[in-house]
């Protein structure tokens, strides 16, 4: 009796084996599967919010407006630009908001306009001041261009009045020394020179403007 037993429990125990490795295979083509349509998923979706943020049009500088004056309809321009961020851009739709108000700053060209940027004048910043240097050819770097940090170096003329004690070390007797930030540069005047507009401290900016001699432009690198 005990041979007749034991062969039906080796018969039952091989079919068994065969069916849970048969399950473990289906389990995993499920997970396959289930992961590959989650992925499916979520580049669907990211493919039409990137579609959808490509297609938004929003206000752009067209030409370069001074702070305090009225920005005029030609001013602006319509661009398509992806606003994933969420800055506070205007819209196309909004150009009247826009048109016709004051500059509340200087607008850059091909900048994008921003709604801190309409309304009242609040240029130049508190405890700052905008003033405009004549730089000779030769005396600033080529290509200098708007939003650029500077060191702003006027050498006195040959025979000047050097009293008022010792200058820093590196700087000349009687030399001014100050750092601004390029707002604008116009083109070259009678006298060949280029005039640059800059903001920089207030007390600095009085004495860079009332310093005899002449203006050097040094441009600064990145966090300088």
């Amino acid at each position: 009796m005990s041979v007749i037993t034991d062969r039906p429990q080796t018969a039952t125990a091989a079919p068994t084996a065969t069916t849970s490795r048969r399950a473990g295979r289906r389990s995993g083509r499920r997970v396959a599967a289930g992961v590959l349509l989650v992925l499916a998923t979520v580049v669907t979706f990211w493919q039409v919010d990137l579609r959808r943020h490509a297609e938004q049009r929003f206000l752009a500088v067209a030409r370069p407006v001074p702070a305090g004056a009225v920005i005029g309809d030609a001013d602006v321009r319509v661009v398509r630009v992806a606003n994933p961020s969420g800055l506070a851009l205007i819209g196309a739709d909004r150009r009247d908001e826009v048109v016709g108000r004051t500059a509340a700053v200087p607008l850059a060209i091909d900048s994008l306009v921003v709604s801190s940027q309409v309304g009242p004048p609040v240029w130049p910043p508190v405890g700052q001041a905008v003033i405009a240097v004549a730089v000779k050819a030769g005396r600033a770097p080529a290509g200098l261009t708007a939003g650029a940090r500077v060191v702003v170096l006027v050498a006195p003329a040959a025979g000047a009045d050097q009293a008022g004690g010792s200058p820093p070390a590196g700087q000349a007797a009687g030399s001014r020394r100050a750092v601004a930030s390029v707002v604008s540069i116009a083109g070259v005047d009678q006298a060949g020179a280029q005039v640059v507009t800059l903001l920089m401290a207030a007390q600095e900016a009085e004495a860079v403007a009332s310093a005899p001699g002449e203006v050097a432009l040094v441009q600064l690198g990145p966090g300088q």
